[in-house]
């Protein structure tokens, strides 16, 4: 469960976010929609820990204890994903999940490159000769192999063709019935209608509207985002 009360932070004379308020339940898959300058990346900054609020609190609890989740239990898929360009696809799976004490045989790391649409002519391939798209790939099995209990999105579906980015919303589905909270930062309006349970409008670093996705069809989710951008 993520809890965002009341945070607010500046940076200089701007404000990234202004009182914001919002809850993602276990089992949830949460889209938060907004232009860039937002907030929505320092939102995302702040529950990886990479920043802290000026004001407010945030909290990443096991629904079932109230404790803290461990950042090792975070999974995050950035937009533009790092990894080693020497190393193969597998290789950087391998190399990321040991980083997180996790041992996987070659069999069960294939396994998860193929369910996240990497296409196995390819990892054994080094990741420089990778599209964007394909690195994009591995990012996702990186953050999948983890077993998270949270898992967050920065663009997830930046570069990747409309089956992969179906295959993702698939993927996330998945994880969210096995219990995972899942917050999706994107532009896509599309994908995040298809993808989420509840969607939020991010707008100059205030939660300005709320709703759930099987309220609104992708249409109207694009009229009411467009409205509340251009007022």
């Amino acid at each position: 469960m993520i809890k965002v009360d009341k945070v607010s932070k500046t940076y200089g004379n701007h404000k990234a976010l202004d009182n914001l308020c919002m809850e993602v339940l276990s089992g949830e898959i949460y889209g938060l929609l907004g232009a860039n300058g937002a907030g929505k990346s320092t939102t995302l900054n702040m529950l990886l820990g990479f920043t802290s609020p000026d004001s407010g609190s945030i909290k990443i609890l096991n629904s079932r204890t109230n404790k803290i989740i461990e950042k090792s239990q975070i999974g995050y898929i950035a937009e533009n994903v790092n990894l080693y360009p020497y190393l193969t696809g597998i290789e950087n799976l391998d190399y990321f999940c040991r980083i997180a004490d996790i041992i996987l045989d070659y069999n069960t790391l294939t396994d998860f490159l193929v369910e996240c649409g990497l296409e196995k002519e390819f990892h054994s391939k080094r990741v420089s000769e990778y599209s964007k798209g394909m690195r994009q790939k591995v990012g996702i099995s990186i953050a999948l192999a983890k077993n998270a209990k949270v898992y967050l999105l920065d663009e997830p579906a930046s570069g990747l063709d409309p089956v992969a980015s179906n295959e993702l919303s698939q993927i996330l589905k998945k994880l969210s019935s096995k219990g995972a909270t899942i917050l999706m930062a994107s532009h896509d309006i599309f994908r995040v209608r298809e993808t989420c349970d509840k969607i939020g409008i991010l707008r100059k670093g205030c939660l300005i509207k709320e709703m759930k996705s099987n309220e609104v069809t992708s249409k109207e989710l694009e009229n009411i985002y467009l409205t509340y951008m251009q007022a």
